[in-house]
């Protein structure tokens, strides 16, 4: 048995191996996605299972789960060629059995020992372009993988250390952005690299049987203290049911579907119930199925350390042939958009189980946004983000206000940053007045965005959801705002028939597009809010009065402050 203390050691050892790994990426990436947004990540994986062992503070939480995938499949594919040597790292972008979509490129490195596989190091990282109909890869009309982009399946990059350079030139062949991507590919690179040295000395100061052991251990610790956690719930089957707007192909809504069933200390997710595989590219993986589930139980059980014991103790359900269940050429492309919406079924079930540990829903969409044309010069400009929102309010108090998605701790890349690298100006970007949700906590609030083309046209596309189910409170709170797109044309302002999804509006120079990103889903009754808070709510723009007085029923002097006697005099009438 590891002591305590040579196991704290260790485990702070290992994160700070894949926190330097992140900062390492971070910081070389050409792609503001990955050097400003932090959508990336790296990890340590185990040898025979694959499974996630320690996981970078850094990163994005999705890939905790997805990445583990990856790595299995590198190790089944090793082990039906029995080709793996020390000094190979593999790379591939497969969503079906890696998890995620086309965009998230993985690097895949064993680790050798004395002639054995010790472990592996992972590499993962959403490239800019990869090909496919629109630039950027969101496409939302896609109906096949390969609209999407061009997927690589596990192949080997370096071989017995020595770089293919074919495969380098594969790569920058698919891309509309090569020098983005070549520079990607050699931070994860070099970040790996990073991470074999740093474990490598680790190895040799403690030796490779005490860091194993610690290895082991901590994933066993992390199952015992998610099932004690579990245990604690009332036993009983919760559920949820959620809808996003459209698949971008059928103007339909898609229904998705969950029963948490609690028994001791053991849980099950099923969902049964959700829509079919449908046409368009909001399908998702097993695999990323899987990994949200992952995300989802480490923000209700934030104790837990991030490793695959977290799952050890959940068995899970999900329908062959279902839109969390597909396999290729299915397109998956905005895979975000359903994964957002599984968190927010497992915060809406385990409401009544655990009012104490859920929150209201998060915004639910990360608005993907391309813009793309050619400079003047004739250069290629591609300009994609993401965008954030309200979080929902919670046991503590209100939801975040314009945060990013509860998929990830990556950050919203700075306006500054978008209009040194692209041919734009934000005319606006400022919070969302009464987009979150009212409730005793109150949802945080959505944002504005205003987009001006500066260059002499460019192509929109947007990606986006919660256009037509807005985020729902819990506990009895009340929703969050609406997601809301338009853009202007022949000097009208037009919304997409979708809602939340366009594809291809070609804007001139001076047009802008304008994005109002919802809020979150308020916590409690909106009536237990202290009349106060409500105030100060209005004095700091997030509410207007008008809205105090319908959703708080609180009345408001001219000064701002509160009216007693109005208050309760609304109250009573209703």
């Amino acid at each position: 048995m590891i002591d305590p203390v040579t196991l704290a050691v260790l485990s702070g050892r290992l994160e700070h191996i894949a926190d330097e790994m992140d900062a390492t990426l971070f910081r070389s990436a050409f792609n503001p996605i990955i050097a400003e947004a932090h959508d990336a990540s790296h990890g340590i994986y185990d040898p025979e299972s694959g499974d996630t062992l320690i996981q970078g503070k850094s990163g994005l939480p999705i890939f905790v789960g997805a990445m583990s995938f990856a790595v299995k499949m590198v190790i089944a594919k090793a082990a039906r060629d029995g080709d793996m040597s020390d000094g190979d790292v593999y790379i591939f972008n497969d969503p079906y059995h890696g998890g995620t979509h086309l965009s998230d490129f993985r690097l895949v490195r064993p680790v050798y020992r004395e002639g054995a596989v010790f472990c592996y190091l992972a590499s993962v990282g959403h490239y800019h372009d990869v090909g496919g109909n629109v630039p950027g890869n969101y496409n939302p009309v896609a109906t096949e993988t390969y609209q999407e982009g061009f997927l690589m399946p596990p192949v080997k990059l370096f071989e017995a250390g020595s770089l293919r350079q074919d495969i380098v030139d594969i790569l920058l062949a698919n891309s509309r952005l090569p020098n983005s991507l070549y520079g990607d590919l050699n931070g994860q690179i070099n970040a790996l690299n990073l991470g074999v040295r740093r474990l490598e000395e680790l190895l040799d100061q403690y030796g490779d049987a005490t860091v194993r052991q610690a290895m082991d251990e901590l994933k066993v610790r992390a199952a015992a203290l998610m099932r004690s956690s579990i245990v604690k719930l009332p036993d009983g089957v919760y559920r949820a049911e959620d809808w996003l707007d459209n698949d971008g192909i059928v103007d339909e809504p898609l229904k998705l579907s969950l029963a948490i069933g609690i028994s001791g200390d053991a849980m099950t997710l099923d969902f049964s119930g959700s829509a079919s595989a449908c046409l368009g590219p909001v399908n998702i993986s097993r695999s990323t199925t899987i990994a949200a589930c992952y995300v989802a139980m480490k923000h209700v059980f934030r104790d837990v350390p991030a490793n695959s014991g977290v799952l050890e103790p959940i068995d899970f359900v999900i329908p062959a042939g279902s839109i969390l269940c597909v396999e290729a050429p299915k397109p998956v492309g905005g895979y975000t958009e359903t994964i957002l919406r599984l968190i927010d079924l497992v915060f809406q079930a385990l409401a009544e189980a655990a009012p104490e540990l859920t929150n209201g829903c998060a915004y639910g969409t990360i608005n993907a946004l391309s813009l793309a044309g050619y400079r003047e010069d004739g250069r290629r400009w591609v300009m994609f983000s993401f965008f954030g929102g309200g979080h929902g309010g919670h046991p503590e108090g209100d939801g975040l206000n314009h945060g990013n998605a509860p998929i990830s701790t990556a950050t919203i890349p700075p306006l500054e940053i978008l209009e040194a690298a692209y041919p734009v100006m934000f005319r606006q970007w400022a919070l969302r007045t009464d987009s979150g949700g009212p409730g005793r906590n109150r949802g945080g609030l959505g944002a504005v965005y205003e987009i001006e083309i500066l260059e002499r046209q460019a192509d929109v596309f947007l990606f986006g959801e919660r256009g037509r189910f807005a985020p729902p409170g819990v506990l009895g709170g009340k929703p969050g705002a609406l997601n809301h797109f338009q853009y202007e044309l022949d000097d009208r302002d037009y919304e997409p028939s979708f809602t939340s999804k366009m594809f291809g509006v070609n804007l001139c120079r001076g047009r802008a597009v304008r994005l109002e990103s919802p809020g979150g889903g308020g916590y409690g009754p909106a009536l237990e809010r202290d009349p106060a808070r409500v105030a100060e709510d209005v004095r700091l723009g997030y509410v207007s009065a008008h809205r105090a007085r319908a959703d708080y029923l609180v009345a408001l002097l001219p000064d701002g402050s509160v009216d007693p006697e109005a208050t309760e005099a609304v109250r009573r009438a209703g």
